[in-house]
């Protein structure tokens, strides 16, 4: 009986943390749906939305190893409920602001707390289940959140168009207090959470250490140059892109931007089976890029592209977006056992930062090139992304080279 009972705890604890992987992502695809709302209401230009969308990455990749930390120390009953509340604290300016300094502030806000939802996922796992099961449960707690992804795109955006920005963040917001109050009741207070850490080597020691190997700074930064497709389009220009340079209307180019999240879904375990069945991961990595720079060359050259092509693309873009999977691996052998965990945190941390990095790109270049007229200038913008997709390509076979060299 007891046994049972433990069991059911943990997949509550389990399930409610992987709910708030879910909502974090609808929180982080906001932005496309409130795009023209945001814009008008604070007289912002593409440029400053492009900053407005991308501080989100700013806040999420650096409270990484904050949050990181207090987990271990204080334990995630008192850590995941506050940062849920911080999270969702976040999207209040969208309605009740009259600057457009607020919600820039409160977009940062939600990515701090969001960083709490995948770390958290990370931390309930590990201690709630057996080692065996640890891949498993993390790879539905994936699926899980991808789906929020999805849900997050099209079906938000009819609620958008019948209820209003105003009633959609009401809305977003009690969900986020209830899922506070489940994660407070769900998760317990556990003893080892309790104990200080026992005494290692200098976290600020050995992040020097990983901060002077070149092979992990020079692959994170090139691998954060292939995230565009995932953090810049999918996130929030994809929907306003295919809907000025396609004419496909706003409800299906959300719908369809999302299926890039479908396509990632899949793209893990599939990413993963095919490179440690080849032993060929950065061979992986690069045709993932290439395959990914092929779809948007597409889709910013072509005029008149068939619906299905376009479905089969994104799916493809998802697919092959999981190439992250593979390089946080790959940064993990080029380090020492104990400073693994240290050194993929970091990893990810850079990659998420590059989600900044194009929506500010891709924001500047569409208002310098919209003299041209918005069609142009949105082909414009998201041409930034294959671009850094083939200079992260060339930068990932360098880094093989160097690597087979040594």
């Amino acid at each position: 009986m007891d046994a049972h009972c433990n069991r059911c705890r943990a997949l509550a604890m389990w399930l409610t943390v992987s709910f708030f992987y879910a909502f974090q992502y609808v929180l982080r695809v906001l932005p496309s749906i409130f795009m023209d709302d945001v814009m008008a209401r604070f007289s912002m230009d593409v440029m400053l939305f492009g900053q407005f969308s991308g501080v989100y990455y700013i806040g999420y990749a650096l409270a990484h190893l904050p949050i990181g930390a207090m987990l271990d120390r204080y334990g995630p009953k008192k850590i995941v409920p506050a940062c849920v509340l911080l999270s969702v604290a976040g999207v209040l300016p969208f309605v009740f602001a009259t600057h457009w300094s607020w919600p820039i502030l409160g977009r940062m806000l939600t990515g701090i707390g969001s960083s709490a939802a995948i770390l958290g996922v990370f931390k309930i796992v590990r201690m709630a289940f057996a080692e065996g099961r640890f891949a498993r449960m993390l790879s539905v707690s994936v699926s899980i959140g991808l789906m929020g992804a999805i849900y997050g795109g099209a079906p938000v955006r009819r609620l958008h168009a019948t209820f209003g920005s105003q009633s959609i963040i009401i809305g977003l917001v009690i969900v986020g207090v209830i899922l506070t109050v489940l994660c407070h009741m769900t998760i317990p207070e556990m003893e080892k959470d309790k104990e200080v850490l026992e005494r290692g080597p200098n976290p600020l020691s050995i992040l020097g250490k990983i901060l002077v190997n070149p092979k992990v700074i020079f692959l994170c930064l090139s691998a954060g140059l292939m995230v565009g497709p995932l953090e810049g389009f999918a996130d929030v220009w994809g929907p306003k892109f295919l809907n000025r340079a396609h004419g496909i209307s706003p409800t299906r180019a959300s719908f369809l931007s999302s299926l890039i999240f479908v396509g990632m879904c899949f793209g893990s375990p599939v990413l993963s089976f095919v490179a440690e069945r080849s032993r060929r991961y950065f061979d992986t990595i690069i045709v993932s890029g290439i395959l990914m720079f092929a779809v948007f060359a597409l889709i910013i050259g072509s005029h008149a592209i068939p619906m299905p092509a376009i479905v089969a693309g994104f799916l493809l873009v998802g697919l092959c977006s999981s190439y992250q999977v593979l390089v946080i691996y790959k940064v993990s052998t080029f380090v020492d056992e104990k400073m693994v965990g240290l050194a993929t945190a970091l990893a990810n941390m850079i990659i998420m930062l590059f989600g900044y990095a194009f929506h500010g790109t891709i924001g500047f270049m569409i208002r310098i090139c919209s003299r041209f007229g918005e069609e142009f200038s949105m082909r414009c913008g998201i041409a930034s992304i294959p671009v850094a997709l083939a200079l992260g390509c060339l930068g990932c076979y360098l880094v093989r080279k160097i690597s087979k060299a040594a």
